[in-house]
């Protein structure tokens, strides 16, 4: 059978509370949420591997604070007065290592916010302590930001994240199929983010449905010697 080209387009992500998988090694973090407008010092910063829910959590707290969301890589300090008018999330921080505007213009952003009595929510992969950057009255400013960390996800989790990222793209596994992949896949978000987007790719462009079968050609292509 003839393939066709299959378009990477990204499926329809549900980002509401309501979606949010809990399990153990998120529950904490999704608590922390919970408690703004509590935050200590009004700032909290979520930390996790790729894939873990921290943008998820983003858009949760934007819908119940009203928050204005915004990549740091983005930043510019023009932007700063505008957006201290509101709540803030700022996510991807350790992007702007590099970046001493964005970095600059983070720590005007972060004394202003705080100044109106807003709050400020921040997202990295990995601990503030090594997001290396570069401004040293920044770094010391977010180490002093409570931390939630979104933990790596056990089997139960993994599961509903595959049975998740399936449905945000209009596919619904057989029962057999999630047992299969979490015993040949790389166990972490990324990979089940990942692994959904090549299983859909593959079955448009063979116009066949998602099955062990066609799932072990997708894994087979990630052995050392395929």
């Amino acid at each position: 059978m003839a393939e066709q080209l299959g378009f990477d387009l990204p499926g329809r992500t549900a980002l509401g509370r309501d979606a949010f998988l809990i399990a153990p090694s998120n529950a904490m973090a999704l608590a922390m949420i919970d408690t703004w407008p509590n935050w200590s010092g009004g700032k909290l910063v979520l930390t996790g591997p790729t894939g873990a829910g921290k943008t998820h959590l983003t858009h949760v707290w934007a819908e119940m604070s009203g928050a204005k969301i915004i990549a740091a890589q983005d930043l510019g300090v023009k932007d700063v007065p505008t957006l201290a008018q509101d709540h803030v999330a700022v996510e991807d921080v350790p992007v702007i290592a590099g970046n001493s505007e964005a970095q600059t213009a983070l720590f005007h952003l972060h004394n202003l916010v705080l100044a109106e009595g807003h709050t400020l929510l921040m997202t990295g992969t990995l601990p503030v302590t090594q997001w290396s950057l570069t401004l040293p009255d920044l770094l010391s400013r977010l180490q002093g930001a409570t931390a939630a960390d979104l933990e790596a996800p056990d089997d139960a989790l993994l599961s509903a994240v595959l049975i998740k990222l399936l449905a945000d793209r209009q596919l619904t596994p057989k029962p057999n199929l999630i047992p299969f992949l979490l015993g040949r896949m790389d166990r972490s978000f990324a990979a089940a983010i990942d692994l959904v987007a090549r299983l859909d790719g593959a079955s448009i462009a063979q116009q066949r449905p998602i099955t062990r079968h066609l799932a072990a050609q997708v894994l087979d292509k990630d052995a050392p010697d395929a």
